[in-house]
């Protein structure tokens, strides 16, 4: 089977939501057609496909049907089970990233297992079973850490913040609900930054410029690129990344969330098989966005020109902003350095990302002080 689907080929996506809806807004500028997997109809991707089938991951006929029209795979988001990727790509189509990476990126004990195996800098953690387990692990790990799920939360979900080596470990081991956990170590980090590197199956990968990210509520606010971190810290954050990706063999898109700790020293916090909300900013702000480089890399094409046009700070927008109705977006976009991007989810609700806007400025001090600026004026 050949490792390169020319334009007009159909691209299946597993998942229905903005990261499918912008892969499949980029694939078309090239000419490709879409097919989306989705459990509920009439989601953001597609609202954009040429055709959806509706029904659960574990419904093998329907996945078969599916499948059966699609000449590659993909997937916009890694909480499918494994065994709905290994049920579509022995239909035939291969499915990149395949079920290999998406099964240890999904659940938090394969990915850490797999960063130590291969001597990839990550935070100390143990895996508990029990509250006794827990209690025994703060011990060896040391206050403040972090207790998580196993199975992939996002955005802060299924995280336990312990501080106190006396804490109610019962109570916190019930509150997780969950059979297994991690505990990480504290990372007394400087900064939070993130690398997307697009990697094609002949192995060729390039890599996206460094995001510096900012949180608020465990919810990523802000991207600002270039990073400000030195060039010591840069180079080691793209040599890191590239490292990870070859190492777990992705084809597609790889996002490695770093830690800086100073002296040039970053370490692996977490990795998403797929396009990722820190490289929004490439879809206004490089030569080639995350989204097309996706498209390029599971479909075997040459990857694109990541250079960094202009400096840039790209802004979440959540459904906070919507509190007294649509928001007023006139003042945002009477700047015409500014970008706009809305995802048409429906319903607006506290925490659920609706869309995001990009600031494009000839200096990334000029890039942060409007973002900030037109973004208080939203909320």
């Amino acid at each position: 089977m050949s490792d390169i689907y020319q334009p007009g080929a159909t691209i299946g996506m597993l998942g229905g939501g903005q990261l499918g809806r912008m892969s499949i807004l980029a694939g078309r500028a090239m000419g490709y057609r879409f097919r989306v997997f989705e459990p509920k109809a009439g989601g953001a991707a597609a609202m954009v496909a040429d055709s959806e089938v509706n029904s659960t991951y574990d419904d093998e006929a329907a996945l078969k049907e599916f499948a059966e029209a699609c000449d590659v795979v993909t997937l916009e988001f890694e909480n499918v089970a494994r065994e709905a990727v290994d049920t579509v790509s022995n239909a035939g189509p291969p499915v990149r990233p395949g079920a290999n990476v998406l099964h240890i990126c999904q659940n938090r004990r394969r990915e850490k297992e797999f960063l130590k195996a291969n001597d990839i800098p990550c935070a100390a953690f143990r895996v508990v079973a029990s509250a006794e387990e827990l209690a025994q692990a703060a011990q060896e790990l040391g206050v403040p850490c972090v207790l998580k799920t196993a199975d992939f939360g996002y955005d802060g979900k299924g995280q336990v913040k312990i501080t106190e080596l006396d804490a109610d470990f019962a109570a916190i081991w019930q509150g997780l609900d969950m059979p297994l956990g991690v505990v990480e170590a504290w990372v007394p980090f400087e900064a939070e930054c993130s690398v997307i590197v697009a990697r094609g199956p002949d192995g060729q990968a390039s890599c996206f410029p460094v995001a510096e990210n900012i949180h608020r509520n465990h919810i990523l606010h802000e991207s600002i690129v270039p990073a400000r971190l030195d060039e010591l810290t840069l180079t080691a954050s793209v040599e890191l990344a590239l490292r990870v990706a070859e190492a777990i063999d992705v084809v597609g898109l790889l996002a490695v969330e770093l830690f800086v700790c100073g002296s040039g020293k970053v370490i692996v916090n977490e990795m998403a098989p797929r396009p990722h909300n820190s490289g929004h900013y490439s879809i206004d702000a490089c030569q080639t966005s995350q989204f097309e480089q996706h498209i390029r890399a599971i479909t075997g094409l040459p990857l694109g020109n990541t250079r960094l046009l202009r400096p840039t700070v790209m802004v979440n927008l959540l459904g906070d902003v919507w509190h007294d109705g649509d928001p007023d977006w006139s003042e945002l976009l009477a700047d015409p350095d500014v970008k706009l991007h809305l995802y048409d989810k429906g319903e607006p609700r506290p925490g659920r990302k609706m869309g995001h806007f990009t600031v494009l400025k000839d200096t990334i001090e000029e890039a942060i002080a409007t973002a900030d600026a037109l973004f208080a004026k939203l909320i």
